[in-house]
């Protein structure tokens, strides 16, 4: 890593040339530093920006600064610091200069701006930076930005950083204000973000349930920052948990390799969470998060759990588990996400919120409080306290992974039967995503699509009832196309990384069926995409 370390520091983006700019995704800016694409250059300037950005914004909280495990981490959260401390933004960070978890950033940057709803004198809304590349291997950066409801900025807010981010690139930082990493680790605050995380979890999770169960529990880390979490969650709750791996290693040289033969920490990956899943009869119930701990994978007798099933699970286990929370509140799902979702909230009489791909379409009425939860396909989750209020608006993989323990012990079931049992009042789905090479042009022909584009009036056999181009919930465009009939789907979107489209695809008739609405769907959009 020594190599990649370097590279971070010695090679120069050049923001003329288009991959070398900075770039928000749905999960905010990454890359690589041997590639150009995520150098010092990079956080210098996307810092510099958020520092514009919250002083137009009217920022005067603290900004709450993490970073995971990845090798590039570190060094980027100096840079951010250096940027900062210059411009005289105050900074909280994890106490001994240690890193942080996603949903402990997202917590604190809420639990801040409460108190100063709450008329603190001079508390300011606060916001937060955390460098992250998520699951991504080991040489990968990453970087996202929190505004003050504590999820993942929007659209607007990215796009006007992302802009001014590239205008400091072309001037080379020239007018990036920095100070020497000595002073701006001197300029930081430390701040328990575990301790008051952990000490609040009662809020979220039944955690006397857990306690009274006596569940043994496994945890993974997989090296990253949900190891002290869980450390002091096992010490304060008093739980009969195991961190079944306490290394952390820059260059993740620990992980088995994913499907593809890269290192991944992918926690919704069953050959990435080979390590947990050997080990898992040790346990009642095991689990794992990626590096930033904005994931859960969810173990039990059965093995790792689709993430798909397991949000079924939540939903109806919270619809019928928490009675302090309204009937009028709304379980928000990404349109990717799997219909069974759809079916369980359907059988309770309450409003489903579907949205397109990628949490921060969840943050606001999670921030608000009329949206009870939000769940998206790729492990991703997050839910509001016992009483209806916001925890995390980032998704929280830990509050998951514990929510998982309730479930056991109030239920007596594992996760997997209980989803058993929704399979037996609702059908079985079967749920698969495929991959199809995508040229340039038919990356454009997705955003023309419409919902005249499709003429077919079937679909695998089944009569099409609906043809999306925009989220039923919000009425955002998904970037893509959604076909629908009684007892299966289809979604197609165009990948913002790679030369390819993603094909989603779900029957309740079996897996044959299920083949035959992907080769329907490959043919739909072979005629539509040309």
């Amino acid at each position: 890593m020594e190599a990649v370390t370097k590279a971070f520091f010695d090679e120069v983006p050049n923001a003329n040339e288009a991959s070398q700019r900075v770039a928000f995704g749905t999960s905010g800016h990454r890359g690589r530093a041997r590639e150009r694409t995520f150098n010092a250059a990079h956080i210098w300037s996307i810092t510099q920006a958020v520092v514009d950005y919250r002083l137009q914004a009217g920022y005067q909280g603290p900004l709450f600064l993490g970073f995971d495990t990845h090798a590039l981490s570190r060094p980027a959260w100096e840079c951010a610091l250096q940027v900062l401390a210059a411009n005289k933004v105050p900074v909280f960070v994890e106490k001994g200069h240690g890193y942080t978890a996603t949903p402990l950033v997202s917590h604190a940057i809420l639990k801040h701006n409460r108190l100063q709803n709450q008329a603190v004198p001079d508390a300011g809304l606060a916001d937060g930076l955390v460098i992250t590349p998520s699951h991504n291997p080991p040489e990968d950066g990453g970087i996202k930005y929190n505004p003050h409801h504590g999820g993942p900025a929007d659209t607007d807010a990215t796009g006007w950083i992302e802009l001014r981010a590239n205008a400091y690139l072309l001037r080379k930082c020239e007018d990036v204000l920095t100070v020497p990493v000595e002073q701006a680790l001197a300029h930081a605050q430390e701040y328990d973000f575990t301790a008051h995380y952990v000490a609040q979890l009662a809020d979220v999770v039944d955690m006397g349930a857990i306690q009274q169960a006596n569940l043994t529990l496994g945890a993974d880390p997989m090296g990253g920052t949900s190891l002290p979490v869980w450390q002091a969650i096992a010490e304060h709750f008093k739980l009969n948990l195991e961190v079944v791996n306490t290394t952390i290693d820059p260059g993740f040289t620990f992980m088995p390799p994913d499907h593809d033969g890269k290192i991944r920490m992918d926690c919704s990956s069953s050959a990435a969470m080979a390590n947990l899943l050997n080990s898992k009869d040790r346990f009642d119930l095991a689990f794992g998060n990626d590096p930033d701990a904005d994931r859960h994978g969810i173990v039990d007798t059965n093995g790792l759990m689709s993430p798909n099933h397991f949000l079924a699970v939540c939903v109806d286990y919270l619809i019928t588990h928490r009675s302090e929370w309204s009937p009028a509140l709304k379980i928000g799902k990404t349109l990717v996400s799997s219909s069974m979702i759809d079916r369980v909230v359907a059988s309770h009489q309450r409003e489903l919120y579907e949205v397109p791909v990628g949490f921060k379409w969840f943050v606001g009425g999670l921030h608000e409080g009329w949206l009870a939860f939000g769940g998206e396909e790729s492990a991703g989750a997050s839910l509001l306290t016992l009483d209806g209020k916001p925890w995390s608006t980032d998704k929280d993989g830990i509050v998951l992974c514990l929510l998982a323990a309730e479930i056991m012990a109030v239920t007596g079931k594992t996760p997997s039967e209980y989803y058993r049992s929704l399979t037996e009042r609702f059908g079985e789905p079967f749920y698969k995503r495929v991959d199809t090479p995508c040229s340039l042009d038919e990356k454009a022909a997705f955003k023309q699509l419409s919902a005249e584009s499709v003429v077919d009036k079937t679909l695998a056999g089944d009569a099409i009832n609906a043809v999306l181009v925009a989220a039923p919930g919000n009425k955002a465009s998904i970037g893509g196309i959604k076909v629908t009939t009684d007892n299966g789907w289809f979604a197609a979107r165009p990948s913002g990384t790679e030369s390819l489209y993603k094909v989603y695809a779900e029957s309740f008739k079996g897996e044959q069926h299920l083949n035959e609405l992907i080769d329907n769907a490959t043919k739909l959009l072979k005629g539509v995409l040309a």
